[in-house]
């Protein structure tokens, strides 16, 4: 359990109901102030946060889930079109989790995974999302409309875990730990830009080969009815309608790429002047290797 990294904080195990089909939400609450919704990406759970949860609960009010299929949050049924491990059906998750918990709008910051469910939760919940900051990713539509051998290397795991199951779970299962420190020291800084604490809660979790079976279809989601909601999105004209902070990791696969990173997060959002952002001296995992430059640039946004 991630609480330990959390001292002061309450916890909370949900199950949570919607029309995109509930499931059991786990999170963390602490601090005062306005809300703010902190999202993790893959392979981490909500632990990512405890590094610089203490700086933000002095002005904020933070809930900290672990997203469906991470964690100790609920690991939902398979269906054929991938709908349960959306990220619609994430950020339905984080909506009623806020209206459980008597908070009618808030901010939302999320990284990776997390930063997807974020950009979802800004479209379909825009009337409840006050400001929106996302962290080290692209859209995920832009991302597959502009593969090439570079991002095919980086992002080699988007498609081998498109593979059908069981491939990618056998093959991952045959060293789960050895992998995902294959992951988290290999995007960024080195594996101990993780903490000892949030490195034995990622181990704890990736261990367990329902939650790995979760994330891969989270991905398989991404490749297919994510895609779809994207497109329904684009060809409705929907864009991002609340003030959005881009943040990205210097040295990463982001950073070190051709695109105008804010250019094209402008283009998913009603008025340029909403998208501001800056490059962070840092890898994919941008709030661990440099979370004195993320919270700086995360509290003026979110004043």
């Amino acid at each position: 359990m991630g609480e330990a990294l959390f001292p002061g904080f309450d916890v909370l195990d949900l199950d949570v109901a919607h029309p995109q089909g509930g499931t059991r939400v786990h999170a963390v609450v602490g601090g005062e102030g306005p809300p703010l919704v902190l999202l993790h990406g893959y392979p981490q759970t909500h632990a990512l946060w405890a590094g610089i949860a203490p700086d933000l609960a002095r002005e904020h009010t933070l809930v900290v889930p672990d997203l469906r299929g991470y964690g100790d949050s609920g690991k939902p049924a398979d269906a054929p079109d991938h709908a349960p491990h959306s990220f619609r059906a994430m950020a339905a998750d984080v909506a009623a989790l806020m209206t459980h918990l008597g908070h009618e709008s808030y901010a939302v910051v999320g990284h990776d995974r997390g930063a997807r469910v974020t950009h979802r939760l800004a479209l379909d919940h825009a009337e409840r999302v006050t400001r929106a900051a996302v962290l080290d990713v692209l859209p995920t539509a832009h991302v597959y409309a502009h593969v090439d051998r570079r991002l095919a290397t980086a992002y080699y795991h988007w498609f081998f875990y498109l593979q059908p199951a069981p491939v990618p779970e056998d093959l991952i299962a045959g060293d789960p730990i050895g992998y995902v420190h294959t992951l988290l020291g290999g995007w960024g800084g080195p594996l101990d830009a993780h903490s000892p604490a949030q490195l034995a809660e990622y181990e704890r979790c990736f261990a367990d080969p329902a939650a790995r079976h979760a994330m891969l279809e989270d991905y398989r989601a991404a490749a297919s009815i994510d895609l779809e909601h994207d497109a329904a999105d684009a060809a409705a004209g929907r864009r991002v309608g609340c003030p959005l902070l881009v943040l990205w990791g210097a040295h990463g696969v982001v950073g070190t790429g051709p695109d105008d990173v804010l250019a094209v997060w402008r283009e998913r959002a009603d008025d340029d002047a909403l998208v501001t952002g800056q490059a962070v001296d840092a890898g994919h995992f941008l709030v661990d290797e440099a979370p004195g430059e993320t919270v700086a640039a995360l509290r003026g946004f979110l004043v």
